[in-house]
């Protein structure tokens, strides 16, 4: 089942760990440690091996993917020797990367992106191709009425005029292309009503968005806990410290404000209102490809009685996402294989922001996850 992984943004940090990654498990240089398919309850046979992964991608940066490795290697995000051990397989890696297409109209370059998906498939003889948004997060777009018909949306891309998101317009292009695609950003991705149509007519599966990989997955074990024993959740506060590449976008206001919200989702689905409190984003330079959250929660027990929680958690935000991009791209490609097409739900186990009406919990988004895998053929 060799299946194709096209990464939007395959210079960057978590698309390079990523690579780093599944070369090292194909290599037998290192064990699945936080790959959530590896476990027990979740393995099974339509899932494609981490050896079966062929890497491509787009990005606008010209730093070739060795260098960048290297500079993640440096910077303590992965090891230094397994980099120096796979240069063979980063430098072919990067052969396939190309830079992003740019067109008259969003009509051509779309058909240059897809062209870019269809030529790789081809080109290595893949079964399929998950495409994944690793790219920076974008701010919301501007509501635009072809956004919710596929026909008006086809018939406005013809124009000069710009419809879509850089991350809409490359779901477009995926889906056209009968790729699968999964937003790992905040960004809007194929969240429209006219790619959810497209995505439906090429029976094409998509999942999303907003990886899940620090504050927000202890958000989602500790709401339950305090839904389940009735505390009233009086104020719920975080701030994120962050360097590198992510945290130098999510200094624009824009797509500060469009991650913040995906952070909060949780909260007001699991508890059943909204606490007081706001998540802050801050980008700390020195820190690099780490990050540090601190959040406060104050709540109410018995007769009122006020208590408090804080929690601080400092993690490698790429070394936690890349396993989910590898797990993510394993489950998308069995679903396509397995005749699914449209939005999956039964992945918000991956997503800060999931798609569809579900549980936020942690454990009832695992349990979801294990009967979707095991449903898969």
């Amino acid at each position: 089942m060799r299946t194709g992984v096209w990464l939007v943004g395959a210079r960057g940090s978590v698309a390079v760990t990523s690579i780093v990654g599944a070369s090292a498990l194909r290599a037998g240089l290192a064990d699945p440690i936080g790959c959530v398919t590896e476990h027990p309850a979740l393995r099974g046979a339509a899932l494609p091996g981490f050896g079966d992964l062929v890497f491509g991608g787009h990005d606008v940066a010209t730093t070739g993917l060795l260098k960048r490795a290297e500079a993640l290697a440096a910077a303590g995000v992965v090891p230094g020797p397994l980099v120096a051990a796979l240069h063979g397989e980063l430098s072919a890696v990067d052969e396939e990367v190309r830079p992003l297409p740019h067109a008259e109209t969003q009509a051509a370059a779309a058909a240059a992106i897809a062209a870019d998906l269809t030529a790789f498939r081809d080109r290595h003889r893949l079964e399929r191709v998950v495409v994944v948004n690793v790219a920076s997060t974008e701010s919301a777009p501007a509501p635009h009425p072809a956004h919710a018909d596929l026909a008006a949306l086809e018939r406005a891309l013809q124009t000069p005029e710009v419809v879509l998101p850089p991350s809409a317009l490359m779901a477009y292009a995926a889906l056209r292309a009968g790729c699968p695609y999964v937003d790992f950003t905040p960004s809007t991705g194929a969240r429209l009503p006219a790619l959810h149509e497209l995505a439906l007519a090429q029976q094409v599966p998509y999942a999303g968005h907003d990886g899940k990989t620090g504050e927000t997955l202890l958000k989602a074990v500790l709401a339950p806990m305090f839904a389940m024993r009735r505390l009233a959740v009086r104020s719920w506060s975080g701030i994120n410290l962050l360097g590198g590449g992510d945290g130098a976008t999510l200094a624009d206001p824009g797509a500060n404000a469009a991650k913040s919200a995906s952070k909060q989702r949780v909260l007001g689905e699991t508890l059943g209102y909204v606490p007081d409190g706001h998540t802050r984003i801050e980008y700390v330079p020195d820190i690099g490809d780490f990050k540090t959250a601190w959040d406060l929660i104050t709540f109410a027990g018995f007769l009122g009685t006020p208590m408090r929680m804080e929690f601080t958690w400092h993690g490698c935000d790429s070394a936690l996402a890349a396993p989910l991009v590898l797990d993510l791209v394993r489950l998308v490609a069995a679903a396509h294989r397995s005749g699914r097409s449209g939005p999956l739900p039964q992945l918000a186990f991956f997503f800060k922001d999931p798609l569809g009406d579900v549980e936020h919990g942690l454990a009832a988004q695992f349990e979801a996850l294990a009967e979707f895998t095991a449903s898969l053929r």
